[in-house]
């Protein structure tokens, strides 16, 4: 029996790694802990607790680590807090392996504390380029990983070229996309996601066809955060369609992207537009896969859009470099290119479902692997 030690600090991490944690969960050779904590555990970012005592998923510890300001100061000190806090958690815990997910800032503190401790470290989707600071954090983990868990080939490829032993590379698609192959949303939505969830703004009817919009703030570019959301925010009033728009992650930035959508609604009351904090990730996936375009800059667009077949406007430098289908979209922050490439996404023939990111199996793979692969620290030797 391993025990599996997984770090999820954020609701996107979570959305992201689900299906694996109850695949572990109900491994007979694994027995799971999960250590939740930053924003994953506030209310206003999703409370993931909740939900995943929802799942039937147990918190074994919760870390508190989240330093507010939503600024580069805020997220390095959040980080240097986050080693300090699990470095005590999981030297009491000592599991056979941690596994920590993707590219958020927290990671590189549990990378770095697993690394120390002499725990294996497993890493979830690395091996991807996206152009930002995110991308020194994924591979900065990488080159602390021993186990790496990729979503595609091409993530593999560079994972091995990176140095790394091909032999502790297994790809498994992305957990997340598990998630959007289990919806079956129908020929029409099947909740009201005013009356479910709340949400501000105006008063909408789904069955007229709407936008998703999510926009974060881009970490290095985090002073631009909002007018980048102002032009995105015009962009979609000017489509004229309706809008269910989601309250950004808490990233250096993020501060100004509020701002501007609260600026927003002042201005434009009576636009077509309605803001929420979160929802459930089944619910969200529903709400998706039948949307006319998903807008923003979310790694959604890139990897659950591709599968579900829905059209994404990308805007901006977030997920530049990273794979993506024939869904996508590329605009930069101007809000007239925003504008015609909703107008393209959603009069143009829908996309096909592109398994890029996996087949909506990776949770038993991830699994799997953990139950069966070398679970020992690799050594590096030199090129």
């Amino acid at each position: 029996m391993r025990t599996i030690a997984v770090v999820v600090t954020a609701r996107p991490s979570y959305s992201r790694i689900r299906s694996a944690l109850v695949a572990i969960r109900d491994h007979p050779d694994l027995e799971l802990r999960l250590i939740v904590g930053a924003s994953a555990l506030l209310d206003r970012y999703g409370a993931v607790p909740r939900r995943m005592a929802a799942d039937g998923l147990e918190v074994h510890e919760r870390v508190q680590v989240l330093v507010e300001g939503e600024n580069d100061v805020a997220m390095a000190k959040t980080t240097g807090l986050a080693l300090l806090e699990l470095t005590s958690v999981l030297d009491r815990m000592r599991p056979d392996a941690v596994v920590t997910v993707a590219d958020r800032y927290e990671t590189l503190a549990t990378a770095i504390a697993v690394s120390y401790l002499g725990i294996p470290l497993v890493h979830v989707q690395g091996g991807e380029v996206t152009g930002s600071i995110d991308d020194r954090v994924r591979h900065a983990v990488t080159k602390l990983a021993d186990l790496h868990l990729p979503a595609n080939a091409a993530a593999a490829a560079r994972i091995v070229a990176m140095g790394e032993d091909p032999a502790r590379v297994v790809v498994t698609g992305c957990p997340s996309i598990d998630l959007a192959a289990a919806v079956d949303a129908g020929d029409r939505l099947p909740f009201d996601p005013v009356a479910r969830y709340g949400g501000v703004g105006a008063d909408l009817d789904p069955s007229a066809g709407y936008l998703v919009v999510m926009q974060h703030p881009v970490t290095d570019e985090h002073r631009d955060a909002r007018a980048h959301v102002t032009a995105t925010l015009e962009a979609v009033r000017a489509s004229g369609r309706p809008a269910l728009w989601f309250w950004p992650n808490p990233d250096a930035g993020s501060d100004g992207t509020s701002e501007g959508i609260r600026a927003f609604r002042e201005a434009h009351p009576d636009s077509p537009v309605r803001f929420f904090k979160n929802m459930a990730p089944e619910d969200f996936l529903a709400l998706l896969s039948h949307a006319d375009a998903l807008v923003g800059n979310s790694s959604v667009g890139i990897r659950e859009c591709a599968y579900l077949g829905v059209p994404a406007v990308n805007v901006g430098s977030r997920q530049q470099g990273r794979d993506r289908g024939h869904n996508v979209l590329d605009v930069t922050y101007d809000r007239d290119a925003i504008a015609a490439a909703i107008e393209r996404a959603v009069t143009s023939p829908r996309p096909p479902s592109d398994p890029l990111y996996g087949d909506g199996d990776a949770g038993q793979r991830i699994a799997e692997a953990l139950a069966t692969a070398p679970l020992t620290p690799a050594v590096h030797h030199p090129a």
